[in-house]
């Protein structure tokens, strides 16, 4: 009878911890979506903001530019394509009463970069920026044309730096912004006939990280967004069709865009939507570089 009486004194110390931690853990998670709501760049504001989004004709970018507008984001529209950009200008106008405005220009050339730099300087309301204008580019790195190359240098790098440092003033200024750089998971892989592609999205990604550490605390969130196989021109342009991947791996932009914004108001640097996806980021550090080599190679082949 001592014996069973003092286990069970012994094992109420156990669970009391148990219990105390467990709570500790719980306070801890209430408090830090708590403050991730406080500092939010997504909550209500009484003055209306500007949301500047690249490569807004299509895909990623358009949904991007969809789901700001509906949360109230004054939206300023870049890409190449004239017609589709004020057409989704008109449309985003009407449908959340917003101002939209379409602004055709090449982030692949200094001339277009510096129209765009403009256009922040002029808008003394810029709090959020999507960094997504890019393509594809499926090819053997020596066989390739050059200017392709350095033209998707420009555009994924150059253009995401300068953008960006026209941006962050302004936002430290109100203490309030959010910067989303579209990367890719491949740049967690690095693939056979995607050199380039794949080495600029890891420079987005590096670069993201370095940059949120840089604004702790400043109220200026960044985030890489880092998405698989998500249904976009980009996708059909690279040649990924070809692979005849099933159905599931897949993802709507719009679930893309989703993710995204969840991760970017829990104040997550790396953004993979997807449980699926988040697994193979994960993956990638513990992956031996020998069998990742092995099929990158042969899923790049499968595309060229």
């Amino acid at each position: 009878m001592n014996n069973h009486q003092d286990s069970k004194d012994g094992a109420r110390p156990f669970w009391l911890g148990v219990g105390a931690a467990l709570g500790a853990v719980v306070a801890l998670r209430i408090w830090r979506l708590r403050r991730a709501w406080q500092t939010s760049p997504l909550r209500p504001s009484e003055e209306r903001l500007t949301a500047l989004v690249t490569g807004a004709s299509s895909g990623i970018g358009m949904v991007y530019a969809t789901q700001l507008a509906r949360r109230g984001f004054n939206v300023i529209l870049v890409a190449r394509r004239r017609e589709r950009l004020e057409a989704l200008a008109e449309q985003l106008a009407r449908e959340y009463r917003v101002e939209a405005t379409a602004l055709p220009a090449d982030l692949s050339t200094d001339a277009g970069i510096s129209l765009v730099e403009q256009a922040i300087a002029s808008t003394d309301t810029i709090a959020f920026l999507v960094n997504n204008a890019g393509f594809g580019l499926v090819q053997r790195f020596a066989e390739a044309d050059m200017d392709k190359h350095l033209a998707m240098v420009r555009l994924h790098i150059h253009a995401t730096l300068r953008l960006t440092r026209a941006a962050l003033p302004g936002m430290l200024a109100r203490r309030r912004g959010a910067i989303v750089n579209v990367s890719s998971l491949m740049s967690f892989y690095p693939i056979y006939a995607s050199s380039t592609y794949a080495s600029t999205k890891c420079y987005l990604r590096a670069f993201s990280e370095a940059l949120y550490q840089e604004l702790a605390g400043s109220g200026v969130r960044v985030q890489a967004l880092c998405p698989g196989f998500v249904r976009t021109e980009l996708q059909e342009v690279s040649n990924v069709e070809r692979l005849r991947l099933p159905d599931w791996l897949w993802m709507a932009p719009e679930a893309a865009i989703a993710g995204s914004l969840r991760d970017l108001h829990d104040d997550r640097v790396i953004s993979v939507p997807g449980l699926g996806y988040r697994l193979l980021a994960t993956a990638a550090a513990v992956i031996p570089r020998s069998l990742l080599y092995t099929a990158g190679r042969l899923f790049g082949q499968g595309r060229v």
